[in-house]
Parts: structure tokens; sequence; C-alpha cells
């Protein structure tokens, strides 16, 4: 064994008297960086289609449920009648009285979904006289338009400057760009607000939250509510029905075009790499789910527009974020 210091000979060609400074940089690898995880298991879940299996598993659930309670509520209504007719007539008012509110039900959802259609038929019908040149179909479109919003008061003055000026325009596109800034540019500002509330609702919780699944459900709720308040805006005033279905057909859309998927230039340039999520992964969370909160704003408002975006510039996410963060979290918005 040998006993004291052992010298160790440089190598030819090294570098003599290396420093710490001379060392190569350590990479960054972010392994916890913000995914938006929140809004991707809402898209997810929204987007699933069951199985036929399942389908029919509860719909025969429903039908057994509802006809044994209705057999039930009629084997007591009868035997209160025949025992004490007074608390079975009551019974029996009380029955149908429910039963009304259920038809009134029934009919609002139908009604719904109804408007929903009128606004896809109208759109569908923009895209075709757009795209052939159309000048009687664009006037026709315009005119369910004018239609559509009769009955509202804060689009009085656009329909009236839209019913003077639209006998001036000679080609479907001006005819329609025309429609864009009276009728839908008040609309469209509408709903980016809308977009901003989402966006900070789901980003703030995100944050602030640290409830397991609280995220989730923020984000299911933020997003069905800010789905329904465009389609209201836009005038499709969904049910509930209309509006989970609404929001499974944006959801899906988004899904199927890999929009919700994190790591593009967008998320990356706001939170990914960015000095909010070395701080702290929650707040780089909440600008994240913040952001695909926007994007499933913007598709939802591209569905329920009654026409396609030409004139009027469509929404941008990265804006609609910074607007909506603006004071929020530090560094966002500035």
């Amino acid at each position: 064994m040998v006993k004291g210091p052992v010298l160790i000979e440089e190598e030819a060609g090294s570098a003599p008297h290396s420093t710490p400074a001379d060392a190569p940089p350590v990479p960054d690898i972010n392994t916890d960086a913000p995914t938006g995880q929140a809004m991707r298991t809402v898209a997810a879940l929204a987007a699933r289609r069951p199985s036929a299996l399942a389908r029919w598993f509860w719909r025969l659930l429903i039908a057994m449920v509802g006809f044994f309670l209705t057999l039930a509520a009629w084997s007591a209504v009868s035997g209160l009648i025949a025992t004490y007719p007074v608390l079975g007539y009551a019974a029996a008012v009380l029955v149908g009285s429910f039963l009304f509110v259920l038809l009134a039900i029934a009919i609002k959802e139908w009604a719904a979904l109804a408007r929903l259609q009128r606004l896809d038929g109208v759109h569908k019908a923009a895209e075709a006289a757009r795209a052939a040149g159309d000048l009687a179909g664009a006037r026709k479109v315009v005119d369910r338009l004018l239609s559509l919003y009769a009955a509202r008061p804060e689009l009085e003055w656009g329909r009236a400057r839209l019913s003077e000026r639209k006998g001036d325009s000679f080609d479907a596109d001006g005819l329609f760009d025309l429609a864009e800034a009276e009728l839908l540019a008040p609309l469209d500002a509408a709903a980016r607000l809308e977009v901003e509330a989402a966006a900070r609702q789901v980003a703030a919780v995100t944050a602030l939250v640290p409830l397991a699944l609280a995220d989730v459900f923020a984000a299911l709720t933020g997003n069905l509510r800010m789905i329904r308040r465009i389609a209201e805006i836009y005038g499709g005033r969904a049910g509930t029905l209309g509006s989970w279905r609404l929001t499974r057909s944006v959801l899906t859309h988004l899904v199927a075009t890999g929009a919700v998927a994190v790591g593009d230039d967008l998320i990356g340039s706001m939170a990914g790499g960015g000095l909010l999520s070395k701080v702290s992964r929650r707040f780089g969370e909440g600008v994240v789910n913040g952001a695909l909160t926007a994007r499933v704003g913007v598709a939802a408002i591209e569905v329920c527009r009654p026409l396609p975006f030409h004139r009027e510039r469509r929404p941008s996410v990265s804006r609609l974020v910074s607007r909506a963060l603006t004071g929020l979290f530090p560094g966002q918005g500035d």
C-alpha cells in the first residue's frame, strides 16, 4: 500500500488551471413543468364517447327506474284515493304538477336545441354563399340574421344601419363584411370578455386552491358556464342538455386537432419555461389552464358565431390570456 499523497500527471493538451467557470453549463431539465393537467382531464372526460353497450345500459336503467317509479306513484295515489279521498286527490294534484314541470323542462330543452341548430344553419348557409359568391344567398342569410336578433335591444342601432346599407353591397363578401361590422362586432367583444373572465377564474383557482380535484372541478364548471354564456351572446341560449352537447362538440374538436396538447410555442412562451413556473408550479399550472380555457373559448366563439370570421379578426388566445391574467400573477400581461 502506497502511503502519502498520490501525484497524477496532467495529460498533454489539457487546459491548465481549470476553474468552475470553465465547466459546461448544467442543462435545465424541468421535469415539473406545468402541463395543464386539469384542462386536459376535462377535455378527455367531455370528449370521450361512451361505447354502445354503455349507452344502452344507461338508457335501459333510466327507463326501468322511471317505469317502476311511475308504477309506485300510481299505486300510491290510487290507494290514497280509495282510502283517504282528500289526501289522494291532493297527491294526484302534486304528481300532475310535477309532470307538468317536467313537460315544461322538456319543451325548454327542445327549444334550446332548436336555437343552436338555427345558429348552425345560418353558419353553414353563410359559408356556402361566401364560397359560391352567391349574392342572393347572402342576402337571405343577412335577413335571417336580422330576424335572429330582432328582439335584442342592444343591437337595434346595428340592425338599423345594416338594413339601410345592405342594398349598397353588390357581392356576397361585402354584404357579409357589413353584417360582421354592424351586428357581430359588439357580440364578439362581449364573448371575449366572457372568455377572459373564465380564463382568469380557472387560473386563480388552480393556483390558489391546493385541494385535490379542485382545479378539475373549477375547469369543468368554468368552461361549461363560459360556453353557455357564449351561446347566449350569439343567440343560442342553450339549455342544460344543449350546453353539454355544445361543450362536447367544442372539446371533441379541440382534442381531435390536438389543440389541448401542451408544449407548443404559445403555452411554452407563457408558462412552460418561464420564470413563473420556476417560482411556483401551481402558478405555472394556473397560467396553462387559463390558456387552455381561452382556447376552448375561442373554439366556442367559432362554433356559436352565425358568420365565420372574415372581416373581423379571430380572437387571439395569447392576447386573451394576457388581458385575463393582467395583475393576477406577477409577470403576466405586461
